[in-house]
């Protein structure tokens, strides 16, 4: 397969202290996406990038591996996901491993499952994409936005839609910040996951949370919990 999971995990959360290890319904959240790819049975290694000792403790004792801790430079709150991702391939290439594909898998996302990732990896193979990501609808058509101006007037980003259905507007949709399959030479190239070549798996909204505070915490482990007693 030549295929690699990375999964960036940085030990400096600001907002949630120790986000990628914090106990999520029983487990350090990480371990919700090692064990999503292990299960997947896509990936011939699954490693984590952090620069944070007790990250790389918790990730290898659910099944990942840690060959390097991450650099100082990518470990600060300037550095992208994609210098990091570059830094992984970079250094597994320096000691004689190449890999065709390559999926980023969030630390933070429970809600990834072997069966998106599979799913994702067969779009990005048969459609010859250079990248497969998730996305989900925004649940009110972005169209219809208004924005807040400096003397505290509200008015509509466009106004010509004032008067349209909603029905009639085009469905948007956003990243949810899962995971994203690539081609590893073309990302070695072009230096960006999103290209003109980029497709999406359609995700439903209980399967999405993005987590930056607490009160996100609270509704990912609700929407988990009720996804679980549907199963």
């Amino acid at each position: 397969m030549h295929n690699l999971a990375i999964i960036p995990a940085r030990g400096g959360s600001k907002r949630i202290p120790h986000k990628n290890i914090k106990d999520f319904l029983g487990k350090p959240i990480i371990a919700y996406s090692i064990e999503a790819a292990l299960k997947s049975g896509l990936f011939d290694e699954i490693m984590v990038s952090t620069d944070d000792e007790k990250i790389a403790e918790v990730a290898k004792k659910y099944g990942a591996e840690v060959p390097f801790l991450r650099s100082k430079k990518n470990s600060d709150d300037f550095a992208t996901t994609v210098d990091v991702l570059l830094e992984v391939i970079e250094q597994y290439e320096q000691i004689g491993k190449y890999y065709h594909e390559a999926c980023c898998i969030y630390s933070t996302a429970p809600f990834i499952s072997p069966e998106r990732l599979k799913q994702g990896f067969q779009k990005l193979l048969t459609e010859k994409r250079s990248s497969v990501f998730s996305v989900v609808p925004f649940s009110y058509p972005i169209w219809r936005g208004v924005r807040k101006n400096v003397d505290g007037k509200f008015q509509m980003v466009w106004p010509t839609n004032l008067n349209k259905r909603s029905q009639d507007l085009d469905e948007i949709y956003h990243d949810t910040g899962q995971w994203y399959w690539f081609s590893v030479d073309n990302f070695k190239k072009n230096k960006t996951i999103f290209s003109d070549n980029s497709s999406a798996i359609i995700l439903d909204p209980m399967e999405v949370q993005d987590i930056d505070t607490i009160n996100d915490w609270k509704i990912a482990e609700f929407k988990y919990e009720y996804l679980q007693s549907t199963k």
